[in-house]
């Protein structure tokens, strides 16, 4: 019996012993991993710990300012209050969303479009909700949130255009971020609620410095993810200021003065540098509208005006350019050695050439007629002729060299090119030869020829400036007050083209004729002012065929025609006469007379040199000047 129980307490012995040293092995294996990753591992452990309690969110940039030649805002930045979501801690995203339409107005179209952004982006990612609410509007949101699980309350910038529609075309606009700009850029910015970028204008070329760099801040959250405090944060870098060379004062003038037409446009440039100090296209658009998002009937509504008020049409509409670019062609004989400058010609109202007739604008014609007077009274069996001594390659690129048919290269989207033909041009692309009719009819610059009116600026400054080779721009590389000397250009230094100055004097004193010559075709739209003379060219281009039933019948006035059946009126010139310093084109839509362009040119040059710093110092002080002489006319005209 002993030797049982001592059997017995020597098997429970060692199996307590046993027991015992497992449990102390289990304990040391404990603690010794408590030890681990409270003492070895505390630092990583700690980071981790934080990041369940501490989130880094990214702080846009204040986009950069716009501002005119004189430091004028033409964009800014104003406060957004605004409401965002992180979907993760919503919950029930639609309930959220119903309960917040209950105090903010919260349509169809804007909940589409926060669903559709919460699929396409990381759940912990914030979401735009509203933007733009009123003060009442945020305070009642921020009574509520406790019970809106995942919405935040924040007061962020969203973009200001002063000048709205005057300016429209030129600064563009900024929207919300696509689907296309996050594919086309990884920028961290872009995954941000509520960001925008450039879309149009200067604001969609210069979006990148404009735009600036992100900050960021950490802040304190509890177990929810509701903020409780703000631990740090670092402020982005603001984007640059992009200084334009745009005047405002004349912007504005420029605008008002095209409102008065349906649809037309303007540019004005400094035949010394190139710069551009207004350019307005009518009808315009409301670029603040974009910054808020425009409902579907307002875009629908821009896109189906006849009118494209979306079209800049400075740089992207395409005209024949009539005879404005009967200048080209002068240009182009006395450069070829086609004509001398005393060359004539005898019209009587019309050119016959093969089974077809070529009509003049005057009907019983202008009678033997020469250079200067054929340019001042837009004689145009005179310029049928030059064309066809010439000929279309010497026309074409004479015209090229002065900036048409192609793009300037401004610094703005949207440019198109226009078309100077050539015989080459029409083998390849119609696969028929050149005509002498094609050559006729685009020696009055009808047919295939079609320029953009910053072209037709840019021809005239090139002219006026003595043939030199200056390149349209919008941007200036620093802010200038109004007491600031000009930037006094060095025309000297900049590339001559390769056209005799002789032809571009006579051109010069024919664009002086036609506006201050006694037969002058834009003699009633003259500046009268000493001091302001300006020299153009007045132009008028069909919109459509003109049947031989029609001619046979009697023309109809352009008056009496439906608006849409009218001519295009055009106009090119330069100021003042004697030291030109600007160039200017208009072009009205279905305006029936180059003259009636020619009007508002006037307006717009007169203006525009009254306020030139250049001849003033500073804007109170207008200088005075000589009348310039008016040349003679030929003895046969």
């Amino acid at each position: 019996m002993e030797r049982r129980d001592a059997s017995r307490f020597k098997t429970f012995s060692r199996r307590t012993l046993l027991l015992g040293g497992a449990q102390m092995a289990m304990l040391s294996a404990l603690v010794g991993r408590m030890y681990y990753l409270q003492v070895i591992e505390s630092d990583q452990y700690a980071v981790l710990a934080d990041d369940n309690r501490i989130s880094l969110h990214l702080l846009a940039p204040r986009r950069g300012r716009i501002l005119d030649r004189y430091g004028t805002e033409l964009a800014n930045n104003r406060q957004n209050y605004r409401v965002i979501m992180v979907p993760e801690q919503a919950g029930d995203i639609s309930r959220t969303l119903a309960k917040l339409g209950e105090l903010i107005p919260l349509d169809d179209g804007q909940r589409v479009r926060i669903m559709r952004e919460i699929e396409r982006q990381r759940k912990f990612m914030p979401v735009s909700v509203a933007d733009n609410l009123t003060w009442d509007e945020f305070a009642r949101v921020n009574l509520q949130s406790p019970y809106l699980p995942g919405l935040q309350l924040d007061v962020g910038e969203t973009r200001d255009y002063p000048y709205g529609e005057t300016l429209a075309h030129v600064i563009g606009y900024v929207a919300a971020v696509s689907e296309q700009d996050v594919d086309d850029n990884d920028d961290p910015l872009l995954e941000l609620p509520g960001f925008r970028v450039g879309k149009s204008g200067v604001e969609r070329i210069y979006d990148m410095p404009l735009r600036g760099k992100a900050g960021d801040s950490r802040v304190e959250v509890n177990a929810v993810g509701r903020v409780v405090r703000e631990l740090a944060r670092q402020d982005g870098e603001p984007g640059n200021d992009l200084v334009l060379t745009i005047d405002a004062d004349l912007q504005k003038f420029t605008a008002d003065r095209l409102a008065r037409e349906i649809s037309a446009c303007a540019v004005v440039l400094d035949v010394t540098n190139g710069e551009i100090l207004a350019m307005s296209s009518v009808p315009s658009f409301d670029p603040n509208a974009f910054n808020v998002g425009v409902s579907p009937e307002y875009w629908k509504n821009l896109n189906s005006n006849d009118l494209k008020p979306l079209t800049n049409k400075v740089i992207a509409g395409q005209y024949a350019p009539g005879s404005c670019f009967k200048l080209m062609v002068a240009t182009a004989g006395l450069t070829s050695g086609a004509i001398t400058p005393d060359h004539h010609v005898s019209c009587n109202g019309q050119l016959a050439l093969g089974n077809a007739v070529f009509h003049c604008w005057r009907k019983g014609g202008h009678g033997t007629i020469g250079l200067l007077n054929a340019i001042e009274q837009s004689c145009d069996v005179f310029f049928y002729d030059v064309a066809r001594r010439t000929g279309i390659d010497a026309i074409t690129e004479t015209a090229n060299k002065f900036g048409l048919g192609h793009t300037t290269g401004l610094d703005l989207p949207g440019e198109r090119p226009g078309l100077m033909p050539t015989q080459a041009w029409k083998k390849k692309n119609f696969h028929e030869a050149w005509t002498p009719g094609d050559t006729v009819v685009a020696g009055i610059g009808q047919g295939y020829v079609t320029v953009t009116p910053l072209q037709l600026a840019l021809m005239a400054a090139r002219l006026a400036n003595g043939g030199r080779e200056i390149t349209p721009h919008l941007t200036r590389p620093a802010v200038m007050s109004d007491d600031s000397p000009s930037i006094t250009p060095q025309l000297a230094s900049l590339k001559q083209l390769a056209i005799p100055a002789s032809a571009i004097t006579l051109v010069q004193t024919g664009m002086n004729m036609v506006v201050n010559g006694e037969r002058g075709t834009a003699k009633a739209e003259r500046i009268k002012e000493p001091g302001f003379f300006m020299a153009g060219k007045t132009g008028s281009a069909q919109t459509r065929r003109i049947t031989k039933r029609e001619r046979e019948a009697g023309l109809k006035k352009q008056e009496a025609l439906a608006w849409e059946e009218r001519d295009n009126g055009l106009f090119v010139c330069f100021a003042p006469v004697g030291n030109p310093r600007y160039a200017c084109a208009v072009v009205v839509e279905h305006g029936a007379h180059g003259a009636v362009a020619g009007a508002v040119a006037r307006d717009i040059m007169l203006q525009c040199q009254k306020l030139d710093p250049a001849r003033r110092g500073t804007r109170g002080q207008v200088a005075s000047g000589a009348a310039p002489a008016t040349p003679k006319p030929d003895r046969d005209g």
